[in-house]
């Protein structure tokens, strides 16, 4: 067993299953969707792309393309939340909420495709 390979899979499939999280509830409902939690999926995405920059393959390119949807998605809902939050303090309305969980949902069709191809990559290097 690779430690390595554990490692680079065990964020990415965190990094899913926050993001998922994160995502399940009401859509407009901010109770459902807590800002800690997003934080967490945010920093545990950080780490996985990170760790996407060692492997100089064709489908590490991908992974790392993934990654880096999913982390732009999350940091644009978090300063969208903060904005409404602290600057503009229009506090988090049922649309402002729709918006962010509505991005954190395009970072998880990201995360959804990164553990796809791991899950295929490591299935094609079995056979």
């Amino acid at each position: 067993m690779n430690l390595e390979k554990v490692i680079f899979g065990f964020f990415i499939v965190l990094a899913l299953s926050l993001n998922f999280g994160f995502f399940l509830g009401e859509l407009d409902n901010p109770e459902h969707h807590n800002v800690f939690e997003l934080f967490a999926v945010i920093l545990v995405n950080v780490i996985a792309t990170m760790l996407k920059f060692g492997d100089r393959s064709q489908v590490g390119a991908v992974l790392l393309a993934t990654s880096l949807v999913a982390t732009l998605e999350l940091i644009a809902a978090a300063t969208y939340w903060t904005v409404v939050v602290h600057i503009t303090e229009t506090g988090l309305t049922p649309e402002v909420t729709a918006s962010i969980v509505s991005l954190t949902g395009g970072a998880l069709v990201a995360n959804v495709i990164s553990v796809v191809i791991l899950v295929t990559e490591t299935m094609m290097s079995r056979l």
